[in-house]
């Protein structure tokens, strides 16, 4: 949980060895104390600090430590074993990471750093596996002294473990790798006659005959391939926990991802949801010039963060301050587009993640690197340390959060949203699978696009992992071509208990192991939705040519298409050509709606230009009543209730001021006369109508 001694945690990333300059320590920390910024994250860099063997440098992590005592900053201390000593590279050659083609991997300089002993993959201990005991002893070492040393430090806040929570989607095939992973199948499978035929390789005669899988494809072993490396990473986490808190028992450890779930959970493990099961805070990094500057992906990162955290407190662990240059993820797109920070993005896009629930702001440079391709990226003060116009508005926002009269305000946490977007992990990793050799990418777009629709009709859509069904009433489920029997069955019990599901085309129509099923929809999943499959075209490449009416309003495919018969369903829409598309359907005491094709991806790739009245009419189908009704569609709404307080969070995403009227539902209050947070010195007088500033966010008291 968060400390109480910070109200607001606010700051940045400062030292990444060797920047920036010693000289500036001492006056850095000063400028950062007088502008109000409270917590600094550091590199704790494994080959930074352990010379040789055994033999561990820290003065200048001493330094960092003790000015920020003195300077009334509290420090994260960000452990980086996947920055390995040359020494270790050398001495545990033989447990270097491989990747699938065969090639191990090196140490070499980080972007992030300019220092050296990075590799391509965030898991393990970097280039080098922790499935090796040598190598994991070593790094454990380090991690043990790292704590015993600091633990009692009046600056420390807590530690960050396993940075951005990721690892390549190539690693890992080195020998103790594939043990590791023979070990896990035996424990699952119990024998290799079971394992056969599962999947289908009848010659195993020892376990050593197992190889892992080089080529992606939808069979069974590559789905076990990628649970695999789940497991195994994840539990290297744990370890990396496990270390630390054998030594420190009391510090905070906290984690952040890279709201990567979507698409990448299958492929590079940026699993949000496990990795926040595992630590007390959990943050995210989002950076705009990486990602681009739109309001809903602005509102994607932080939505994502908050449901994988499922209740804890959670913060934007690296928010852009700066621009970027050079870099591939910008070349190309406009100027305004992340690639510059003018104060203005800076204050919206924190506003956006506070709006979304996050509970701390670090910015992910203090001030730029000054070597290395990341040259001048990211921080809100100047190369030399000098304020800018960026500091200054991030200064006045580390003032007002820590402000006493803010602290309600931050007791107050994000109401539930009306609808939730359905997560299963399964049916990512098998698309991963499907999908692996084509540029058609239909999940993603299905899953954006389903989330986009909603938020830019004024839904507040929340990210719902299949375990965490229960608390909702209302699923949409965008992409549903693959779950397992267990899965089918819990959301058919969900349905029968009352819940509402919308599915798009082909629910289930793999299941377990990745086989089809010979009735569809499968598991048991047609009685659910009153319908048999007529005809399914698996035709992503050329789906934009699906059209049917929902209302009589015409609506645009996308993915797949799956036409239907009833049994026992009503019929809700056709395709085109006649085809029964949409069918509606009682199940115990709840409903459900399938739609034999993917409208999410058709809002997806037009930008919204197409099925956005579709998206309306079906959450007027579900007869649900928004949370917040804007007359003006470019603002977005959030409501925060707490014991003491509630408010109305409405954030401009836009260039210029923008003038609404406002309703907001009965049970969760209404406005009244009262001064608002945000802006300061702002007062509401009542009434409907208000104006949001540009860029910028309007918090309003609710009554």
């Amino acid at each position: 949980m968060l400390r109480n001694d910070i109200q607001f945690p606010y700051g940045a990333v400062y030292f990444r060895k060797s920047s920036p300059p010693q000289e500036d320590w001492e006056r850095d920390y000063t400028t950062a104390g007088e502008d109000g910024l409270n917590i600094f994250r550091h590199w704790f860099m494994w080959g930074a600090i352990e010379k040789a063997p055994g033999v561990y440098d820290w003065e200048e992590y001493d330094r960092q430590m003790d000015l920020a005592a003195a300077n009334g900053i509290k420090t994260v201390i960000a452990e980086l074993i996947h920055a390995v000593p040359d020494w270790a590279v050398r001495k545990y050659a033989h447990a270097l990471q491989v990747n699938a083609d065969g090639t191990k991997l090196g140490s070499y300089m980080g972007v992030s750093s300019a220092t050296g002993g990075f590799s391509n993959n965030g898991g393990g201990a970097g280039a080098l596996t922790l499935n090796c005991p040598e190598v994991k002893e070593a790094a454990g070492n380090f991690l043990t002294a790292l704590a015993t040393r600091y633990k009692d430090h009046p600056a420390i806040y807590g530690y960050d473990v396993w940075n951005e929570c990721n690892y390549s989607a190539d690693v890992d095939y080195s020998d103790y790798a594939k043990a590791a992973f023979r070990k896990w199948l035996e424990n699952k499978y119990g024998s290799l006659e079971v394992l056969a035929r599962a999947w289908n390789r009848f010659s195993y005669a020892e376990w050593e005959d197992i190889e892992p899988p080089v080529h992606m494809a939808p069979y069974p072993e590559c789905i076990d391939w990628l649970k695999f490396k789940r497991d195994n990473f994840y539990d290297q986490m744990q370890w990396r926990i496990d270390t630390i808190r054998a030594v420190d028992k009391k510090n905070v450890i906290a984690a952040h991802g890279i709201s990567g779930a979507i698409p990448n959970m299958a492929a590079n493990g940026c699993d949000d949801w496990l990795a926040a099961s595992k630590v007390e805070v959990y943050g995210f990094t989002w950076i705009q010039a990486r990602k681009g500057a739109e309001a809903w992906k602005n509102w994607y990162g932080v939505d994502i963060n908050r449901a994988a955290a499922r209740g804890k407190p959670f913060w934007h662990a690296e928010r852009q301050g700066g621009p970027l240059w050079l870099q591939p993820q910008v070349i190309g797109r406009d100027k305004h587009d992340g690639r510059i920070a003018e104060p203005e993005d800076i204050r919206l896009w924190s506003m956006t993640s506070l709006a979304g629930g996050a509970r701390g702001v670090l910015n992910l440079r203090w001030r730029p690197l000054l070597d290395g391709p990341l040259f001048g990226a990211f921080g809100s003060y100047g190369m030399d340390g000098s304020r800018t116009p960026r500091s200054e508005i991030a200064s006045r926002m580390a003032k007002w959060a820590n402000d006493p009269a803010q602290a309600t305000l931050w007791d107050a946490k994000p109401v539930r949203g009306e609808i939730g977007i359905l997560v299963i992990p399964d049916t990512q990793e098998f698309d991963y699978l499907l999908n692996y050799d084509r540029k058609e990418k239909p999940y993603p777009e299905a899953m954006w696009g389903a989330y986009r629709a909603f938020l830019e009709h004024g839904v507040q859509p929340d990210w719902v992992h299949v375990d965490d069904i229960d608390a909702y009433d209302l699923l949409y489920f965008p992409y549903p071509i693959m779950f397992t029997a267990e899965h089918a069955k819990r959301l058919a019990a969900w349905v029968e208990k009352g819940g509402t599901l919308i599915a798009e085309a082909c629910p289930g129509y793999f299941g377990d192991r990745g086989r089809v099923g010979t009735v569809q929809p499968n598991m048991g999943l047609d009685k659910v939705f009153g319908v048999h499959e007529e005809e399914v075209e698996f035709m992503p490449d050329i789906a934009e040519h699906i059209c049917f009416r929902f209302n009589g309003e015409p609506v645009n495919g996308g993915g797949f298409l799956q036409s239907y018969r009833l049994a026992g369903g009503t019929a809700h829409g056709n395709f085109n050509d006649g085809r029964l598309a949409i069918v509606e359907n009682s199940f115990g005491k709840g409903r459900t709606l399938l739609i034999g094709t993917n409208p999410s991806v058709a809002y997806y790739r037009s930008e919204g230009l197409k099925n956005g009245t579709f998206f309306a009419d079906l959450f007027r189908w579900t007869g649900k009543k928004k949370h917040v009704t804007l007359s003006n569609p470019a603002l977005f709404a959030r409501v925060h209730k707490g014991e003491k307080e509630s408010f109305l969070w409405l954030v401009n995403p836009t260039h210029a001021p923008r003038s609404t009227e406002v309703s907001v539902s009965e049970e969760l209050g209404k406005l009244y006369p009262a001064s608002s947070p945000w802006p300061p010195g702002h007062r509401h007088e009542g009434g409907n109508s208000v104006e949001v500033p540009a860029r910028d966010v309007l918090i309003l008291r609710l009554d």
